[in-house]
């Protein structure tokens, strides 16, 4: 069952992801003068916090790096100077105990109305499950799953009291759309938990003025999915922050950048088999490319 995915259904769907939004996107201040955004110093995260800042929000900034804190929120201040910004250092691989404590400290006594949670990692190269190290294994679960539950947990409790908020979880087209992610089964499987995790949390915090959400994007131009540069298919950063921030309280489940609902409509009319074939022979040559470059490196 797609169950909430559905939420809206006067929009056209594709697998139960709304392919297209008409009508203005909400008025985020509503929910709260303040945004905070995990992995915002790279990627998805960066584009989020640069176009909530252009909207007026201010922000809080969790990152491991302090360094890429600092110089990402210059860059903010330097475009949009009435800006707020707060920083907390939190290594989601490490004391998570600590790092939440940090979180709930910065956030005492602040508005903050939306959480965008899109700190993650993944592989470096596709690889078979037996390959993946304890190391990695332990990085996917505690960033990708605990982490994200963590935060959501400490941030959802002033939006209770003050009764609205949103909260973003990133999700990913690999655990979502495609029937299987061959050579990444941990990282899919790791984002197919952001995914139902978000849908309930929408159904259990609908009626409290808090709107949860799983956006699914496939390609973006980031350091992550190894793609430098923007295309139709594949957005910026900040192409991809513009037209999620559009979605921010509508359906628990979208893809917000609508090129993205199209492959995805393209490929739910092929049989799977067909699909597993394609992806298994795409992330094998992936694997390969990764495994020559650390032959590369070891040389």
């Amino acid at each position: 069952m797609e169950g909430c995915a559905m939420a809206k259904p006067e929009n056209p769907t594709f697998m139960g992801f709304t392919a297209f939004r008409f009508g203005p996107p909400k008025n985020l201040k509503k929910y709260g003068s303040w945004a905070l955004v995990t992995g915002p110093t790279d990627g998805i995260g960066k584009g989020f916090a640069f176009q909530l800042a252009r909207k007026g929000l201010n922000l809080i900034l969790v990152g491991r790096n302090p360094d890429k804190l600092k110089e990402v929120s210059d860059s903010i201040l330097a475009k949009y100077r009435k800006t707020q910004i707060k920083t907390v250092v939190v290594d989601f691989t490490g004391d998570l105990s600590e790092g939440i404590d940090r979180i709930r400290e910065a956030i005492e006594g602040l508005d903050v109305g939306i959480l965008i949670n899109n700190v993650g990692v993944s592989y470096p190269y596709a690889r078979f499950f037996h390959e993946v190290d304890d190391e990695m294994l332990k990085s996917l679960i505690k960033v990708n799953v605990e982490g994200t539950t963590k935060v959501t947990q400490a941030v959802l409790h002033g939006m209770l009291k003050r009764k609205k908020g949103a909260i973003v979880n990133i999700g990913s087209g690999d655990a979502a759309i495609l029937p299987c992610d061959p050579l990444y089964a941990v990282y899919a499987s790791t984002k197919a938990y952001i995914d139902q995790f978000s849908r309930c949390l929408y159904v259990e915090y609908k009626n409290s003025g808090i709107d949860v959400q799983c956006q699914v994007p496939m390609y973006v131009a980031t350091k992550m999915a190894s793609i430098r540069k923007s295309s139709f298919l594949v957005p910026s950063i900040d192409g991809y922050a513009q037209a999620a921030l559009r979605w921010i309280g509508y359906e628990a489940r979208c893809t917000p950048y609508w090129p993205h609902s199209v492959i995805w409509a393209l490929a739910d009319s092929l049989p799977e088999f067909v699909l597993h074939a394609w992806r298994l022979r795409f992330n094998l040559a992936i694997r390969k490319r990764g495994q020559l470059k650390d032959a590369r490196k070891k040389e």
